[in-house]
């Protein structure tokens, strides 16, 4: 019997894995994929996603992939940029935006260094079932064969349609509609510095570097458009670049080198991340539109919260029950106040005359502009950044 089986290996899974491994867990990692496989995802980690990679040994190896490091963020408004740079996160001041098939294979080699099992080509059929409790797995191996395991605790790291989550019908909550869709490619010859975020009204373009030398571009229009935008992505893509020249100028320099790839289907929803056998990491258990890019950075904070949960319970420190209740409530901490935030940015609005207001007002206010991005990055609480008593201050300096 295993101690954990961790359903996904990718940036939730792998990572929790891993963690468990070194605790000295008896752990199954499974995948329906093979890896290195790319999948669709918006690829950037803010330094608090990095600082872990570098906490578990992983961060050499991004640099290591050719992937340039992002201490830079541009935030254009149209008439004026913003220009930030990024505020350190336990030493790290840098974000990187690895392809997944690059970052997704160096997590999986870190969790089966650690001591994991992997069973890659895995296809997951069902739970296996105690009464209420969750006692295992039923799934076919890459060969076909049928195949039954135990476990203590089956944690599902597969995905915002996750079939754990579906088999145990966990509860959602927070539940928002898909707000927006978008498509995003990868252009050679492009000259970029940072990451790039062009707000316009009815859409957001978004730019960063990436492996290889080659740039993400990604335009963000609302959801209601999708049918209109799929009919003629290139068309669509290229208006909308239209709305921020200098960067239209960039990419049509450069040479797109890969499809398009986008989606619609971007809910947003918290899911009761434990139950009698069974947790949720991850996209399984919280996701949200992807404009903030805040999915990696967060799918890493979960998997150590979790990691300690899941020892806590399996070494008798309290009952499992009790600590994967703790894990949840950490976890909505954490994510609840950048989750409005989220929202706000995903509906694509014009920001309001007070926000235009501070925006102005931030004009050659570096500490102020760094704080800003430090907050849409996930490291500063709104709270503590749209408080009053700050607002009043950034206001109150362009005054004089």
């Amino acid at each position: 019997m295993y101690d954990a089986i961790v359903i996904g290996a990718r940036c939730a899974g792998s990572p929790t894995a891993m963690l468990l491994a070194q605790k000295g867990y008896r752990v199954l990692l499974v995948d329906k994929a093979t890896f290195p496989s790319d999948i669709m995802s918006t690829h950037y980690i803010h330094p608090r996603g990095v600082a872990k990679l570098k906490r578990w040994g992983v961060m050499e190896g991004v640099i290591d992939s050719n992937c340039p490091p992002i201490a830079q963020a541009t935030f254009d408004l149209g008439p004026f940029a913003l220009v930030a740079s990024t505020l350190p996160v336990d030493g790290v001041a840098t974000g990187y935006g690895p392809r997944r098939m690059v970052l997704d294979a160096m997590l999986v080699e870190a969790a089966v260094k650690a001591g994991a099992e992997l069973r890659e080509g895995f296809s997951m059929q069902e739970l296996m079932m105690d009464g209420d409790r969750v006692t295992g797995i039923r799934g076919r191996s890459a060969g076909g064969t049928a195949v039954t395991e135990d476990a203590h605790l089956v944690i599902g790291a597969d995905g915002m349609r996750s079939l754990v989550a579906r088999n145990v019908q966990a509860p959602e909550y927070h539940r928002v509609p898909s707000l927006s869709c978008g498509y995003y490619s990868y252009w050679s010859g492009m000259e970029i510095e940072g990451v790039e975020f062009y707000p316009r009204e009815g859409s957001t373009l978004l730019a960063f570097p990436t492996n290889d030398q080659l740039v993400c571009v990604a335009c963000v229009w609302p959801q209601q458009l999708f049918p209109t935008i799929r009919a003629d992505i290139e068309g669509n893509f290229n208006k909308t670049l239209d709305l921020a020249p200098a960067l239209a100028e960039r990419v049509r320099l450069g040479k797109r080198e890969e499809r398009f790839v986008g989606t619609a289907d971007v809910p947003n929803f918290f899911c009761k991340p434990y139950g009698p056998g069974w947790a949720l990491v991850g996209d399984a258990g919280y996701h949200k539109d992807p404009i903030l890019a805040h999915g990696i950075s967060d799918a890493f904070r979960d998997a150590e919260l979790l990691a300690a949960a899941v020892h806590a319970g399996l070494s008798g420190q309290q009952s499992l029950e009790e600590a994967l209740a703790a894990y949840e409530q950490r976890r909505n901490e954490a994510v609840l106040p950048f989750y409005e935030l989220t929202m706000q940015f995903a509906r694509l609005e014009p920001p309001s005359p007070q926000m235009q207001q501070l925006f102005a007002a931030m004009r050659g206010n570096q500490e102020a502009t760094d704080r800003y991005f430090a907050t849409i990055e996930g490291t500063i609480s709104p709270a503590e950044f749209f408080s009053p008593e700050n607002i009043g201050q950034i206001l109150e300096q362009a005054s004089l």
